[in-house]
Order: C-alpha cells, then sequence, then structure tokens
C-alpha cells in the first residue's frame, strides 16, 4: 500500500514500501578489518521520568540488541556518544551499562569497547587533577568489567585545559597507567560543539600534532585511534603517521566506504554509529571485503551513505534519534521513545526520509511490520493523504 511521507514544506509525496528484506544472515568474525558498531540504548518507555531525570533503561532490549550485533560478526562499541552519553545517559547509567554489556559479551565471545570519560563530573569548571581522577575513576570500571577501554574526549578537558602541554599531561598519565592498550577517541565538535579547540588548538594541524605527539610518547599503550572529523583527506592523512601497529578506525559517518576500502598505502577499520542501524548489511560487505572484493565490498556499502549523511546532518549530535527510530522500525525495539526525551530532536519530514532510505536499501527485516509502524507514526502526526 502507498504511504504518503510529507517533506520539509508540507507536500506529501507517494511512495511504495518494498515488500521484501536483503537476505542478510549471521555469519563469523572478519578478517581484514577490526569493525565497531557503537550502539543505542533503548529506552524504559514506562517509566515514569522527566528530559532530565537519570536514564531509565529497558535492559533486556538494550542487551539484545548487541546480541544482534555480535551474531553478524561485529564489535559493540560501548557507553559511546551513540548511547546518549552526555545527553540523556549519565556516568551512573553508563557504568551499569558497561558493566551489563562486558558480561554480556562475555558470555556470548563478543568483542567489546567501552567509553571512558569525566562526565561524572559536576557543571562547574574542574581543576586538571580533578579531570583526571575523574577519567581514572571510569577507567577502572571498564578494566575491571574485561573490556578495551576508549579514551574520550572530555568536556571538562575542553574547559579547563590552557593549551596542548596539558592534554600531554592527563592522556600521558591515563596512558602510563592503563593496564592494556586502549583506543584514543578525537571527536569533532560538530558531534559536540563543546570540544571546540580540542587537543589545545582550533588549527586542526596544529592539534593533529598534538594528537600524534601523545601517541608517540605511548605507542605501547595505543591500540589505535578513533577520528570522528568528518573530513576523509585528513584522516587519511593521519593514518600515514601512525606509529606501526596503531590502528586507525574511521568514525566518519560520511566517508566510511572508501576509507575502510583504503588505498595502497593502507586502510581505515571501523568505530561507527551508522553500523547500527546497518549493522547486518555492514557486516556483509566487510565479509565480501575479506576475501579482496573491494569492488563488490563499495557496491554493497557506497548506496548507503546517502542514509548516513541524512542521518548525521547538522546538528549532527542529533544522530541518535533516526538510530533509535530506525531501530523501532526494524523490530530491535517495541516503541520508538529515548532517553532524556530525545525523540523529539528531529522533524517528522527528516524521519519520513530516513524511513524511505533505509526501506530502499532492504534494511527492515520486516518491511511489513516497518510500513504499519511508519504509518501510525504518520497518523500520529495528523498526517492524512
Amino acid at each position: 500500500m502507498t504511504l504518503h511521507l510529507p517533506d520539509a514544506h508540507g507536500a506529501l509525496r507517494a511512495y511504495e514500501p518494498r515488500t521484501e528484506p536483503l537476505a542478510l544472515t549471521p555469519g563469523t568474525p572478519f578478517t581484514s578489518r577490526t569493525v565497531f558498531s557503537a550502539a543505542h540504548v533503548v529506552a524504559d518507555p514506562y517509566a515514569d521520568t522527566t528530559p532530565d531525570s537519570p536514564a531509565a533503561v529497558d535492559w533486556d532490549a538494550t542487551l539484545a540488541f548487541r546480541r544482534h550485533l555480535w551474531a553478524h560478526g561485529l564489535g559493540v562499541a560501548e557507553a559511546m556518544d551513540t548511547a546518549q552519553r552526555g545527553m540523556g545517559l549519565d556516568w551512573a547509567g553508563a557504568a551499569e551499562l558497561i558493566r551489563r554489556s562486558a558480561a554480556e559479551a562475555k558470555a556470548t565471545g563478543g568483542r567489546i569497547a567501552c567509553g571512558v570519560g569525566t562526565d561524572q563530573l559536576p557543571g562547574a569548571p574542574a581543576t586538571l587533577a580533578e579531570v583526571r581522577t575523574a577519567y581514572e575513576e571510569q577507567l577502572a570500571v571498564v578494566e575491571e568489567s574485561g573490556a578495551r577501554a576508549i579514551l574520550m574526549a572530555s568536556r571538562a578537558l575542553a574547559a579547563t585545559a590552557r593549551g596542548p602541554e596539558d592534554y600531554l599531561e592527563v592522556y600521558g598519565h591515563l596512558l602510563r597507567q592503563a593496564a592494556e592498550p586502549v583506543i584514543l577517541h578525537w571527536l569533532g565538535p560538530m558531534f559536540d560543539p563543546a570540544l571546540e579547540g580540542y587537543w589545545g588548538s582550533s588549527d586542526l594541524d596544529a592539534a593533529t600534532d598534538t594528537f600524534l605527539d601523545v601517541i608517540a610518547a605511548h605507542p605501547d599503550k595505543a591500540d589505535g585511534i578513533k577520528v570522528s572529523l568528518l573530513d576523509a583527506r585528513r584522516e587519511i592523512d593521519l593514518r600515514r603517521r601512525l606509529p606501526k601497529g596503531v590502528r586507525c578506525y574511521t568514525g566518519d559517518d560520511f566517508n566510511y566506504p572508501e576509507l575502510i576500502a583504503g588505498d595502497d598505502q593502507g586502510f581505515s577499520h571501523a568505530l561507527l554509529g551508522i553500523f547500527d542501524p546497518l549493522g547486518p548489511l555492514a557486516a556483509e560487505a566487510v565479509r565480501v571485503l575479506d576475501t579482496g572484493d573491494t569492488d563488490g565490498f563499495r557496491a554493497l556499502l557506497d548506496p548507503t551513505v546517502e542514509l548516513s549523511r541524512h542521518l548525521f546532518q547538522a546538528p549532527t549530535r542529533f544522530y541518535k534519534t533516526g538510530v533509535v527510530f530506525l531501530a523501532w522500525l526494524a523490530g530491535h525495539q517495541s516503541h520508538f521513545a529515548m532517553v532524556g526525551g530525545l525523540q523529539s530532536a528531529r522533524s517528522l519530514p527528516h524521519l519520513a526520509r530516513a524511513y524511505e532510505l533505509a526501506d530502499r536499501l532492504g534494511l527492515f527485516p520486516d518491511p511489513k511490520l516497518a510500513e504499519d509502524r511508519m504509518r501510525t507514526l504518520l497518523h500520529l502526526y495528523g498526517v492524512t493523504p
């Protein structure tokens, strides 16, 4: 049956949903790339909360989604930006999420890495010592869980640091005491405006030099770097300057096919929020790449970029709304509610376009369920053909 989807000008366009999904089945882990999907959290829709309340999480549905990603061979990047860290999920909720997901990973044999930040600090300005202590507390939780640590960018450090030397001091301290190699995460201000000027400069060339200085001083403690700057050329230049053995994990949700495919001088692994809704299709593409078939990999993954760029359009930080919306349409959760009330962060035309692009890709295991849920949402908003 035809759906009538609204555009940004209030006009309705007719869309014929597909009737068959892609045939995508679980498979083995990958051999040519290390690939993590940053995973969303499922809110408890029955909790009596407000946008500024602590997050109420549906743990069963949240962990079931992680098992879905592991079943397709993907690793899970836990308690990251996609899980609404700093946008609905506080440190207490993140710590519980880390413990539960790490235990589930151990039970199922899934790969997991978890975010370490400083979001337990109050909003008031912090000292460098307080920033270090906050990082240490979270690092201990992740290491005790048995997961790999991802040192996330810190709003508190961005607000406190006077220059590159403060970043070198804080990160050097953390890397010296880390029990295992960690992943260093550079999240650009398009994802979080509070991170403007990270690594001590708004000049990205100068910031890159400081970032590389941190790694060069402790190459044995850097499993890799995760770069989320939405700038393919900059990522390629950066990965070519990394010490031998330090991986580059692309976090570029605009240019990931070409970065993962790589060139004659190297390639990027992946740690991506877009692989939450793309999980099975992305996994199939990487398994094709494992055979050496780069063209086949690109043929599968290139058509997904339009959806990714749509979900991550400015304001980029609200991409989580589209990710959870698609999880609802795909049947991974029974509702379209988010912690912090973030389901209201994107417009109906934006969501309608996301549905159309995802349906064209065959991402919904049950296209009829997705169509019925989209139709319900349209009716809720008062859309009638």
